[in-house]
């Protein structure tokens, strides 16, 4: 099969021809007809996450079609259209027995711990636990594009915070990642506050439903400080103006990665006292969650298709990589063929 295999730290990637994967007992493979180019990517490009071992192959992001499966898998066959989350449980730790998947204590990640969907194919573990069905409606560009921004974002706001309808929602950050809160918050009947440097995805939030402002004007829109804010991009300066801009009983989430320089954060907790603020930080979202998801789609509750910006090939992926450095990405990235 083909792969986009990397060989060393911030250098470019390698389409290479490499043996094809072998499902596990209890896994599968899936031929990948999708799958999205992540800022998770770019971390793990860039050495920040540990876990990676070189030679190795990213993505995460996917979708496609069950092409093998082993003798232990009972609910998916040879067919069958499918995601995953990018945190795949093992079944049998507390997290996994409370259905938290997502909370692992051995979990794999596709594109991280185990080689990913910058392939042709990619072999998935424990199918039963961690594979989710697609509808027949959802195609593969928009099923991707759930990858791990749409649903961490929905899981940040409909699991964790439980947005309210009325409620003002602060997004720092108008990534893919921001996009999709943004998105998921207004059709919840949320009012949404957007930060970002970039007018360009200012205007992209604007056009979805968002008011555009600056750190100091989000308590002035909001009328007193948001009930949520969410740091949708991952650094101290973000994760600290998200935690100031909440009103009394407000909720922090962190989305966005903390990595390398930004992973020491000095969050004004004085603050999270007095005022009886809650912080969640969302690690992905359990398989058993993604039901909900996929019927809002279905039923055009949200669009995740709609913050596609561009699709390209996989020999396109190290230099979609590379200028995520630069911020320079509108919206989401999919890899189609």
């Amino acid at each position: 099969m083909r792969a986009a295999v990397m060989h060393a730290f911030e250098e470019p990637l390698s389409l290479e021809t490499v043996p094809d994967p072998a499902p596990e007992s209890d896994g599968v493979v899936v031929e990948v007809r999708a799958t999205g180019v992540c800022r998770s990517d770019w971390h793990g490009w860039m050495g920040h996450d540990p876990s990676i071992a070189l030679p190795h192959v990213p993505g995460h992001e996917l979708a496609g079609v069950v092409v093998e499966a082993g003798p232990e898998v009972r609910g998916f066959a040879v067919g069958d259209r499918v995601t995953v989350p990018f945190c795949c449980g093992c079944g049998s730790c507390d997290s996994c027995r409370q259905g938290e998947t997502q909370l692992c204590e051995r979990d794999l990640q596709p594109g991280f711990t185990m080689w990913g969907s910058f392939a042709d194919y990619v072999a998935l573990p424990r199918a039963d636990l961690n594979l989710v069905r697609l509808p027949s409606e959802l195609g593969f560009v928009e099923a991707a594009s759930l990858g791990c921004r749409f649903m961490t974002a929905w899981a940040a706001l409909h699991v964790h915070a439980r947005v309210r309808a009325g409620e003002w929602v602060a997004v720092h950050g108008c990534g893919g990642v921001g996009m999709a809160a943004i998105m998921i918050a207004v059709a919840a009947g949320a009012q949404v506050a957007a930060i970002d440097i970039d007018e360009r995805k200012l205007a992209k939030a604007r056009g979805l439903g968002a008011v555009p402002c600056s750190v100091e004007e989000i308590r002035d829109v909001t009328g007193g400080g948001a009930h949520v804010s969410i740091d949708a991009l991952g650094s101290a300066a973000t994760c600290v103006n998200s935690v100031r801009c909440l009103r009394r009983r407000g909720r922090h989430i962190q989305v966005g990665l903390l990595l390398a320089d930004e992973r020491k954060v000095a969050i004004p907790m004085a603050r999270v006292i007095a005022h009886e603020l809650r912080v969640f930080g969302v690690h992905g979202m359990a398989s058993r969650h993604y039901d909900a998801l996929v019927r809002a789609v279905s039923a055009g509750t949200v669009s995740p298709g709609s913050l596609v910006a561009k699709t390209i090939a996989l020999d396109e992926v190290g230099e979609e990589l590379a200028s995520m450095g630069r911020f320079a990405q509108e919206g989401v990235t999919v890899v189609t063929a």
